[in-house]
């Protein structure tokens, strides 16, 4: 394993690279097509370089652990606005989370619906190209529209265009208080309705999902709100009045009970010690219930989890065959959106593009951006496709 400690010695790694190259942070995050080549990891790029808590800004190396920089922003009542998921319970993988890796995979929690995605909140990016040259781009403010949005670019690119070294990230404070209301029975067309009434709402919800029978003691429907604590109470009541008509609504507003319930949603834990594929789904929320029900129709055995107000949905499917692949794409030509092979074996790995196919203008814009960025075709080749 090659493990550099700077920079330099990143650069140095790839510009010497004569094969191909396995990027990885902390090991955590195993999605994509296997990727056989030298193992290359950004641990050894570790260490806070800058915290401004008045600016609400953080630089970071990137092969910084996750828990880490958490610390340091609670420590001044700050955090990560977009929640980023930990894949290690979903995944049975071991090592400790980078936060290069959660810009690598966009990694992006419930509150995605309220604060948006990893991409949104990073603000500046250091990262070695396939040449072995480092790059720079964005900065330690929001206002940055200067040539290539190379920020937006690598979040979400799993380190097949560069090699993250360092990050930037605007932070906001913690709220002061959180609550989470509960209706429990209800079918996901249902659910979808009363999620689609809180989002349409004054009362900023900055969490709603839905957790399918046979999932803790659901069917339950969960939407959350945060803040100050008297706009909290108040806003619990309005909601509760709101979605009244869908059912009994309980609320919680315990700060660890809350915390630990979207923490367990944010994680998928609810598939974690079940045996069978996961796929992440993006699409229209209001088309979640349906897209659902159309697998049912073909015959596609699963349970699904939805999440931001049905934006998100992660499916449990069993891990024979294609698992699902060719159902739930061609639910997803029908509905619009993007389907990911998060979890399965590696043989369906190797069987099944892990990522959306993509139109013909988008594979050549892509194979453009691989071949400018990594012109030897040596960073995570075959990761994506």
């Amino acid at each position: 394993m090659i493990k550099p400690k700077t920079e330099a010695e990143l650069a140095q790694a790839v510009a010497d690279a004569t094969g191909p190259l396995k990027i990885i942070g902390g090991g955590t995050r195993d999605v994509g097509a296997p990727v056989t080549g030298g193992v290359l990891s950004t641990r050894g790029l570790s260490g806070i370089e800058l915290y401004e808590p008045g600016a609400l800004t953080i630089v970071v190396k990137a092969g910084t652990p996750v828990a880490k920089v958490e610390q340091a922003l609670a420590a001044e009542g700050q955090r990560l606005p977009f929640e980023p998921l930990d894949y290690r319970a979903l995944l049975g993988t071991t090592g400790t989370p980078t936060i290069g890796g959660v810009v690598a995979s966009n990694a992006s929690g419930p509150r995605r619906i309220q604060a948006g995605a990893c991409r949104d909140s990073l603000i500046g990016v250091r990262f070695v190209d396939g040449h072995g040259d480092a790059i720079k781009n964005g900065g330690r403010v929001m206002k940055n529209v200067t040539g290539y949005d190379l920020v937006k670019l690598m979040a979400g690119s799993w380190g097949t265009l560069g090699v993250l070294s360092e990050v930037s990230f605007k932070v906001l404070p913690v709220p002061e208080a959180a609550a989470e209301l509960r209706i429990s029975g209800l079918s996901e067309a249902e659910a979808t309705k009363a999620m689609s009434a809180a989002m349409g709402s004054p009362f900023d919800v900055t969490g709603a999902a839905h957790l399918p029978e046979g999932v803790g003691e659901g069917p339950d429907t969960i939407l959350r709100i945060e803040g100050f604590s008297a706009s909290v109470a108040y806003r619990a009541k309005e909601l509760t009045k709101l979605l009244a008509p869908f059912g009994d609504v309980a609320v919680e507003h315990d700060p660890t009970q809350v915390a630990a319930s979207w923490k367990w949603l944010r994680d998928v834990e609810a598939f974690a010690t079940r045996d069978g594929a996961v796929w992440r789904v993006s699409l229209k929320p209001t088309n979640a219930a349906v897209f659902s029900a159309m697998l049912e129709q073909n015959d596609l055995e699963h349970q699904a989890i939805f999440d931001w107000a049905g934006g998100l949905v992660w499916l449990l499917v069993p891990d024979e065959g294609d698992a699902g692949a060719a159902v739930i794409r061609q639910q997803i030509a029908t509905f619009g959106g993007h389907a990911t092979l998060v979890r399965a074996s590696e043989a369906t790995r190797r069987a099944v593009p892990v990522f959306q196919p993509e139109p013909a203008p988008l594979v050549a814009i892509s194979a453009g951006l691989r071949k400018q960025f990594d012109p030897r075709g040596i960073l995570n080749p075959g990761l994506m496709g």
